[in-house]
């Protein structure tokens, strides 16, 4: 099955997000502003725009279901652009809510559970044309899991990947609604992350009917490579990245910089 014909040339995905404890430090609970950064990324060359209303990061817990779908509804219920629209959660309860809305757009569920069980699927699969992003991890969101050990993660990535998708479809979710995401950074380590990006093309052969997300934006394994604690300040890493996801096939990339990155795809693709 060919994928669909917006999936063929590289989108970039700008990330908005409505919290206040943002790793990047870009965090607003001001819906407006957040209205204003998704204006300002599509006039940047954003293709989509990300929201989420609660940090992944694992130092801190999961803020109550209702106060996310608090934070989210207000931004929903007043998008109007032109880009296409993913919202950042994984639990059940705040997809349900946020596909309640009428006319809200929204075209991809992109949920770092890693699907243990079929829910967040069926409720996909029940709501007409979303489509649900299925990233590799292991166990539960907001937790660092540093015990995991691979030994040899783009294998286990590739189980991952045909399980999750049985289960989605068993769940009711056409092939051409699951999008792809290897999990940079989640319960993995530097050696881990530099072994997915060395073997991307492996990965996105293997599955070459379903779109790739790439979240490579400032991302802990570029601080490990230059040594740069703050997030903010590996936006350099984050270019060599794409370049590095471009040359393998993926075909969409969550960032924080849209402008760098939207300006870069523009010069890669003069290149090639």
């Amino acid at each position: 099955m060919p994928l669909p014909a917006f999936w063929k040339s590289p989108s970039v995905m700008g990330i908005i997000n409505i919290n206040d404890d943002s790793f990047s430090g870009d965090g607003t609970l001001d819906v407006s502003e957040a209205q204003r950064l998704a204006d300002r990324m599509i006039s940047e060359g954003a293709d989509w725009i990300d929201v989420g209303a609660e940090s992944a990061r694992t130092n801190r817990g999961a803020i109550p279901v209702e106060q996310e779908i608090e934070r989210l509804m207000p931004f929903i219920e007043k998008y109007r652009g032109t880009a296409r629209l993913s919202i950042n959660t994984w639990r059940p309860e705040v997809i349900e809510a946020i596909l309640g809305v009428p006319n809200h757009g929204i075209d991809l569920i992109n949920d770092m559970s890693g699907l243990p069980e079929g829910t967040n699927a069926r409720i996909c699969a029940e709501n007409g044309e979303i489509s649900l992003l299925l990233m590799h991890t292991v166990g539960a969101p907001k937790i660092p899991h540093l015990e995991a050990k691979w030994d040899d993660v783009v294998s286990s990535i590739r189980r991952f990947f045909e399980e999750k998708i049985e289960l989605a479809e068993q769940e009711g979710l056409n092939r051409d609604r699951i999008v792809l995401d290897p999990g940079i950074d989640f319960a993995k380590q530097c050696g881990d992350n530099l072994a997915i990006f060395a073997r991307l093309e492996e990965l996105i052969n293997q599955f070459e009917e379903f779109p790739f997300l790439l979240p490579i934006s400032r991302k802990t394994v570029i601080g490990d490579v230059l040594g740069i604690e703050n997030p903010v300040e590996r936006d350099a890493g984050t270019i060599a990245c794409l370049a590095r996801g471009i040359g393998a096939g993926a075909h969409l990339f969550r960032v924080h910089n849209v402008k760098a990155v939207a300006d870069s795809l523009r010069v890669l693709d003069a290149l090639r």
